[in-house]
């Protein structure tokens, strides 16, 4: 689960064997680096058939022995390990796009192999140690194997080629960036049994393959085959970076075995602390996290806000819905002063959205927070869960987009939640008589700004457990928005975490988003 660290580092049919002359075109793109065996026959039936042919066969976990000294890299030496910008994919075609690879060691122990396609026919890429500059790693290229492979590989775009805007590496985890050129949360191909009673499993993507693009064209597609113990599958990733880069992503599925949590398009994220959860506010930065929330836009069309925790144990929420209009982990927070870091820019980091481009079904968005004590442990998942379990022989197919950046493409027309705080309960200057948890929310934009002086503006509030008192909700001039507050009195013997409901609304209409909170009264109840 440590992705942040991982992201530092920046039964096959048969194939159709491809004329020499017919790969002419893709000879310049292939003079800087050496390749294994012919062309080959490519495309995405092809990728499905093979992985389909996979699922039927019982699984293999690879046997591969990472030499003694790669193996034994730490952090520092793996960093001193250096592309050179000259064996870049397509570095001297004049393309928008470039491709390095990452080598192995550290984490990342099992080779993936990596293949060019030009005009339908594929090629892998060997692995040349001349590729890299070891500098102070210890390593020697000339003393390492010469089918050794690579880790993973990242994507430059010709607007600035030496910053990427795309990673993948690590299982199936890939990143990127948007206009801010800032790198924060990860996606993952897929998620199964994400924070059950057992270890996790983490599919992984075996082999890529990276499609030569037209030289004018601003889209890369990539394909990738992925392979875990419960499930085999083919993916299509079709890139273009932008303000907001966009992912469009083709999934087949085929499992193994009966899968009970399966996680489509799964998004981690790392929340530590923040202006709604300050119980490991032991840094002297006031907010840390890469996501603040999760946003739900639902079949419905209802938009949904859930601010994300910190909490004491792990805890897992499953939002039911039918064929979701799109669902994401954002970072609404952009105020520099709420952070104050100026090292990893937490104002910066970008947020993911994701979009179906088909329709889901009947399942639900769910969300898992997992204790966390520092900013370097990914403790925050969020997926779309089928409702029907998958199981083998099945065919699951799925297409959806990403967005990654500061702006998402759809936004609620309602007011916004902004803001989220708590706190002690009561009336200031009153002794309390009794417990009592005090709820603030602050809504933004929509239609608040056409509120008149006398408009009554109430907040429509609902509890799993204890009663609400003390509700209000009045202008908030700073933010031109409303401030919505509430107690929540809580009887000793509610225990586990209670489920809050809330929105605002004036003359029965509908003023902002619902905004969904789960809260654990504390152990010790003090009054003070």
């Amino acid at each position: 689960m440590h992705r942040r660290d991982l992201l530092k580092a920046s039964a096959a049919l048969a194939l159709t064997k491809l004329s020499p002359s017919a790969y002419a075109a893709g000879e310049a793109a292939a003079a800087t680096l050496k390749t294994l065996g012919g062309p080959q026959a490519f495309d995405f039936a092809w990728l499905k058939g093979r992985a389909h042919a996979m699922a039927a066969q019982a699984y293999q976990n690879p046997d591969f022995k990472l030499p003694a000294k790669v193996a034994g890299l730490d952090w520092d030496q793996y960093q001193a390990i250096q592309y050179r910008d000259e064996h870049a994919l397509w570095a001297d075609d004049k393309l928008r796009f470039q491709v390095k690879f990452f080598h192995l060691g550290l984490f990342f122990k099992q080779p993936v192999r990596m293949h060019e396609i030009v005009a339908g026919q594929a090629r892998e890429i060997a692995y040349d140690p001349q590729m890299f500059n070891y500098g102070k790693s210890g390593l020697k290229g000339s003393d390492l194997p010469k089918d050794l492979g690579f880790a993973g590989f990242r994507v430059n775009f010709h607007t600035d080629l030496t910053r990427d805007i795309t990673a993948f590496l690590g299982a199936s985890y890939f990143r990127a960036v948007g206009g801010d050129w800032q790198y924060g949360l990860s996606a993952r191909g897929l998620a199964i049994d994400t924070g059950m009673g057992r270890p996790e499993e983490f599919p992984v993507f075996r082999e890529f393959w990276l499609e030569r693009p037209d030289a004018k064209s601003n889209r890369l597609t990539v394909y990738a085959l992925l392979d875990s113990p419960s499930v085999a599958g083919a993916y299509r990733f079709v890139i273009e970076p932008g303000a907001a880069t966009v992912m469009d992503i083709d999934c087949a599925l085929y499992p193994r075995a009966e899968i009970e949590r399966l996680g489509i398009a799964p998004a981690t994220s790392m929340y530590q602390t923040g202006e709604n959860d300050r119980r490991m506010a032991n840094d002297w930065r006031p907010e840390i996290h890469d996501s603040d929330g999760l946003a739900m836009w639902s079949g419905a069309g209802e938009w949904i806000w859930r601010p994300l925790t910190n909490p004491e144990q792990l805890r897992f929420n499953a939002y039911g819905d039918a064929n979701p209009r799109g669902f994401g982990l954002l970072q609404r927070d952009r105020d520099f002063d709420h952070y104050q870091d100026d090292g990893v820019f937490y104002d910066r980091r970008p947020s993911l959205w994701v979009e179906p481009k088909s329709g889901w079904g009947k399942g639900s968005v769910q969300l898992v927070e997992i204790p966390t004590a520092d900013e370097t442990f990914d403790n925050i998942v969020a997926f779309w869960n089928p409702e029907a379990r998958p199981m083998p022989g099945q065919e699951l197919l799925f297409a959806y987009r990403l967005y990654w950046g500061t702006k998402m493409p759809h936004t609620p027309n309602a007011a916004t939640v902004v803001a989220s705080r708590n706190g002690i309960g009561g009336v200031v200057g009153q002794k309390r008589k009794y417990f009592s948890w005090r709820f603030s929310v602050d809504f933004a934009g929509g239609d608040l700004g056409l509120l008149g002086k006398n408009a009554k503006v109430k907040p429509v509030i609902s509890t799993s457990a204890g009663s609400v008192e003390i509700t209000s909700a009045r202008p908030l001039e700073s933010i031109r928005g409303y401030r919505a507050m509430f107690d929540l009195k809580v009887p000793d013997e509610v225990k586990g975490p209670i489920n809050l409901r809330l929105f605002l609304e004036n003359d029965g209409q509908a003023l902002s988003e619902t905004w969904l909170y789960q809260w654990t009264p504390p152990a010790r109840r003090n009054l003070d």
